[in-house]
């Protein structure tokens, strides 16, 4: 009927639970489903932000829209090629942060760390309101309903995830497919259309062709270089979760490396291409994907499924930071830069305290942007392409001590990566900053130095602790146990019998207050106590300013003065009705004393729950 536990002011620890089978984990197919959202979803937005930025040099300058493409893609191939050779070499997951401990050092790793914890975060915001912006745009009059629209497809996503992340990935798989579909069908039929076949979806908007165009010039290319680059986030994901996935996770994780930039690069590539082909313009209202699925397939059927598929895809692909997210925190909580509850597991191998947290802090900056995406929009990319750099660097130093067989030319592929995603970062910071990107120009050192504050607190508590050290052998103390009381129940009896069990001298405690209700009340407990004798003393402990918790701690500490070789235990007794609603009729005067006792005292409090 009864249960004792003891609480002595550190983290609570909970076993894992023993299922950990291969069925909660990933294959390469699933990976792709659970992981390649963001990336995926890109092709959305990516060719858009090429367009859009060539603009500026009017025609001329949106036919350099393959060639810079080209680049991209060529971009994306290093970094395939490197988060796979990541992925080799770092089997337990983090990606950049991994790689940026092994080979750069702490205060690097951190970095990597902060800018992929804040890509991951406005990531989720950013897929859910790009998502519910495409809802809204084909029905207008849910517009004023974006924020509670954006909030509940939020909790959707953190629920499956809470199920596990396999359970994500099948929930998931066919939007996926479907999306993918859509656009290779739209690039395959284009490509052999020799002219638009509608051009419904940008009829009566004005274009956004620049009326005194610009030169192409080394800059304007730079610049639409590093923002058709927002279509590479994400593809880091997989390396940062390879523990997600099943036995050989390293292989089958690269697998899904290599498909996803296989998938992505077809399709970016296709998709200008066809821009090129059609000779299409960027209009007001209308996105470059919808304009291209009706120059390809026809204001039909076949373009409204394109539409659907890019809407569902843009605000599931917030399902990417919740499969790579709490892996990261876990490896963080591992190496004592976040605290320790982010690297337990719940059932079906959920790092849940990761995923509510990313779910709270993703709702936060949903509410303080309205749910609009252009306040979030500048604010995304930027951590990814840090951490982009940072891998790269990391693995060329690794290449470098390792010297296996062409070791030359992968540090010099990794090199070629980390100046063309350093340059991105850079351009991409510059040309956002006064957008809204000083924030992450902010954020991203204020979270390093909690990382650090975190890491110091547990150098400091395991100093104290003893970690690392053979400690000196257990031995036997005097023990003391106080039991406050302030009534005679079966729960005071049960208390006693386990205080007299665990210590050599027992005492019950009652706070007296001056009142005259107070008064008569512990007299009566006293002159019942005599009547009952359980060979245990009752001590009057007087307050003045009817505190609770301040007379017991005050008398602690003085036995604590007194009694030198003592160990002092106080055991609180407390009910725990059955139902839960039940217990929200219970005082907290237990609740109330166990904690003045843990922060003025060093003695050991013991909560004994009586079943009821």
């Amino acid at each position: 009927m009864s249960a004792l536990t003891t609480e002595n002011g550190a983290t609570p620890t909970a076993e894992e639970p023993p299922d950990a089978g291969a069925r909660h984990k990933l294959t390469a197919v699933t990976g792709l489903a659970a992981l390649s959202l963001d990336a995926m979803a890109s092709v959305a937005y990516g060719p858009e932000a090429i367009v859009l930025i060539l603009a500026a040099a009017g025609g001329y300058g949106l036919g350099f829209t393959l060639p810079v493409t080209l680049g991209i893609a060529g971009l994306l191939a290093v970094l395939v090629a490197s988060y796979r050779q990541v992925i080799a070499a770092f089997p337990d997951g983090g990606g950049s942060y991994a790689v940026a401990k092994e080979h750069l050092g702490r205060r690097t790793s951190l970095v990597a760390a902060a800018s992929l914890v804040l890509d991951y975060v406005l990531n989720v915001a950013v897929a859910v309101t790009a998502g519910v912006a495409a809802l809204t745009s084909a029905f207008p009059e849910l517009y004023g309903d974006r924020l509670g629209i954006c909030l509940a497809v939020l909790v959707l996503i953190t629920g499956i995830n809470l199920r596990g992340i396999v359970d994500s990935a099948r929930a998931f798989t066919v939007p996926t497919c479907v999306f993918i579909g859509a656009i290779l069908t739209l690039i395959v039929v284009g490509l052999f259309r020799d002219a638009p076949v509608s051009a419904e979806a940008s009829a009566g908007h004005a274009s956004v062709l620049a009326d005194n165009a610009t030169t192409v010039g080394a800059l304007l290319l730079l610049k639409a270089f590093a923002s058709g680059c927002s279509a590479l986030t994400g593809v880091e994901a997989i390396a940062n979760a390879v523990p997600s996935f099943r036995a050989p996770a390293a292989r089958r994780a690269m697998r899904a490396e290599v498909a996803l930039g296989a998938l992505l690069g077809v399709m970016l590539i296709g998709l200008s291409a066809l821009i090129s082909r059609f000779g299409l313009q960027p209009v007001e209202g209308v996105t470059v994907l919808a304009q291209l699925a009706d120059a390809s397939l026809g204001h039909n059927w076949a373009f409204y499924v394109v539409q659907f598929a890019t809407m569902v895809l843009l605000a599931l692909s917030a399902n990417t930071s919740f499969g790579g997210l709490p892996v990261l925190l876990k490896l963080l909580a591992r190496d004592n830069y976040l605290p320790h509850v982010f690297g337990l597991k719940a059932d079906r191998q959920v790092h849940r305290h990761g995923v509510v947290w990313l779910a709270v802090v993703s709702a936060v900056l949903l509410v303080f942007s309205g749910g609009d995406t252009n306040t979030l929009v500048p604010l995304f990319a930027i951590g990814v392409f840090v951490g982009f750099t940072i891998a790269q660097t990391g693995m060329v130093l690794h290449w470098r001590r390792e010297r296996g067989p062409k070791w030359a030319a992968k540090a010099l592929l990794n090199g070629l990566g980390a100046v063309l995603t350093g340059v991105s970062a850079i351009v991409v910071t510059a040309t956002k900053f006064h957008d809204g990107a000083w924030l992450i120009v902010i954020a991203l050192p204020v979270l390093v130095l909690a990382f650090e504050a975190v890491h110091r607190a547990y150098g400091r508590i395991g100093e104290r602790l003893g970690v690392g050290r053979i400690p000196e052998p257990p031995h036997r103390e005097r023990s003391l146990v106080l039991v406050p009381v302030s009534s005679l129940t079966r729960l005071t009896s049960e208390a006693l019998t386990a205080a007299v069990s665990l210590g050599d001298e027992v005492r019950a405690v009652t706070v007296c207050h001056p009142d005259t209700e107070d008064r008569e009340a512990t007299e009566a407990l006293e002159r019942d106590w005599a009547l009952w004798n359980p060979g245990v003393p009752l001590v009057r402990l007087p307050s003045e300013r009817r505190a609770l918790g301040r007379p017991i701690t005050t008398y602690v500490r003085d036995l604590e003065l007194t009694r030198a070789g003592t160990r002092v235990t106080v055991l609180i007794p407390e009910a725990e009705p059955e139902h839960l609603w039940q217990r929200l009729l219970q005082n907290q005067r237990g609740a109330v004393v166990a904690h003045a006792v843990r922060r003025d005292t060093n003695a050991v409090v013991c909560r004994l729950r009586f079943r009821c």
